[in-house]
């Protein structure tokens, strides 16, 4: 077995507001330290009204302080939003407080639209120019070799917390490799080019110190029969169906059938961008993901659920567990 962990994307569902939304992520970690996850992360986007994830460090914060064991961190940390010094300053404070929990995740990628990355740092297209040295400019701060610097995280330097770089193509693949970083794929979403990346991590991994690690994120809905599941998926597909239609807005209820609500191309499109789902019962959920594991041969594995109910999340949490305590 594997580690196997948690992405919570703070989805606001129809009906509830953002602070029963986030009462829902503290029972929701909470479950998944008692289920044996190693991690729970929350990922930064802007600008979406059913998103509630924002201000990630400050979630971070709230829920490591409403648990206990498990590693909280970011999945990502949008770097070309930030400073690297503020990130380092906001993350060391964090482990501060919660010694040896903390994860930083880096990505490069705004998180948001073009408009509000100028509105949150004009500077973004230059940061993602330059984002390879912030990178190591976070490194730097965080590393207790910097005391002698001129410019200093405090809270940070010392702390050395793990840093995982995020992708969903190719590039930071190559970025993660250099670095000897740990590198974790955002498969939920976007499945295109995560054997192209993760070839390119393996066969270019530079450190003798760390050995590569290789994370895999993907979506997994369980639940006591095949037809549940599928039926608690519709929230889940209308989801995406509403991203390529730009019609973006609350989680929504599941319903019996997707037929009529997606065209044949829009269904192509969606099966594709959530090609690496996990749908179904503890059994056929099992074999599955053991296949893709091995096919891939992860280090870990980070599944995130977004479906309608909490009832429905926490069963498939569980339920994961499960299934990964009996590969």
């Amino acid at each position: 077995m594997i580690p196997y962990s948690f992405l919570d994307l703070a989805i606001v569902s129809e009906g509830n507001d953002i602070s029963q939304t986030l009462e829902n992520s503290v029972k929701t970690a909470q479950k998944a330290e008692q289920s044996g996850y190693t991690r729970y992360w929350f990922a930064e986007h802007h600008n979406m009204k059913s998103v509630a994830s924002s201000a990630t460090s400050v979630l971070i914060g709230h829920i490591a302080g409403k648990t206990t064991t498990i590693r909280v961190g970011s999945g990502g940390i949008m770097l070309p939003n930030h400073s690297p010094l503020v990130i380092a300053e906001h993350f060391g404070t964090l482990a501060s407080l919660y010694p040896g929990r903390i994860d930083m995740g880096l990505g490069r990628a705004p998180g948001t639209d073009q408009v509000t990355a100028a509105a949150l740092n004009p500077n973004f297209l230059e940061n993602v120019h330059h984002f390879p040295e912030n990178v190591q400019k976070i490194q730097q701060y965080l590393s207790g070799k910097n005391a002698n610097a001129q410019v200093r995280a405090i809270p940070g330097e010392g702390t050395d917390i793990p840093i995982w770089m995020l992708g969903s193509s190719t590039d930071s693949a190559y970025l993660a490799s250099s670095l000897g970083l740990p590198y974790a794929f955002a498969s939920h979403f976007a499945p295109a080019q995560m054997t192209a990346a993760f070839d390119i991590y393996s066969h270019n991994y530079r450190s003798d110190e760390h050995p590569p690690k290789k994370m895999a994120c993907v979506n997994v809905i369980i639940a006591p029969t095949t037809e549940e599941a599928e039926r608690i998926a519709t929230s889940f597909y209308r989801m995406f169906l509403g991203m390529i239609r730009n019609q973006r807005g609350y989680l929504q209820a599941p319903i019996d059938t997707m037929k009529g609500i997606w065209d044949p191309a829009e269904e192509a499109y969606v099966r594709q961008m959530t090609h690496c789902s996990f749908i179904g019962t503890k059994e056929t959920v099992k074999a599955e993901i053991s296949r893709f594991i091995n096919r891939f041969n992860l280090s870990e594995i980070m599944t995130t659920s977004p479906v309608y109910s909490l009832e429905d999340k926490l069963y498939s949490i569980e339920a994961f567990s499960e299934v990964m305590n009996s590969i």
